[in-house]
């Protein structure tokens, strides 16, 4: 008996501190963007949620800024970086990959007017 009691007192322990590990990975970075409207925001949110590593992605169009928060055991913020530039768009001093850029709407291109 005092054998399965210390075996569950050991996964029990294990469990706690794997949770303890997890949970201190995940950091959260910013970054400015060139997305400009509603579509934008569903893209690159929506990509950068298939992103591994990615827990969460929002960007904010007002200030056209993308907060994600991310395991830093999985990706880094210049990884991410990366991600955005290849879904078409800017990320901090990172320029969008022109094939992508081109493949998105015209209406999100860098060269249209800005829209609501």
């Amino acid at each position: 008996m005092k054998k399965v009691l210390g075996f569950l007192s050991l996964i029990l322990l294990m469990s706690v501190s794997g949770y303890a590990q997890k949970a201190a990975t995940v950091e959260e970075v910013k970054f400015k963007t060139s997305a400009k409207c509603g579509m934008c925001k569903e893209r690159i949110e929506h990509d950068l949620s298939l992103t591994k590593g990615v827990e969460k992605a929002v960007l904010n169009l007002d200030d056209k800024t993308v907060s994600i928060s991310y395991n830093a055991k999985k990706t880094s913020p210049e990884k991410l970086k990366v991600k955005i530039s290849k879904i078409g768009y800017d990320a901090d001093e990172v320029i969008a990959d022109q094939k992508a850029h081109d493949r998105l709407p015209d209406c999100c291109q860098k060269t249209a007017d800005a829209h609501q």
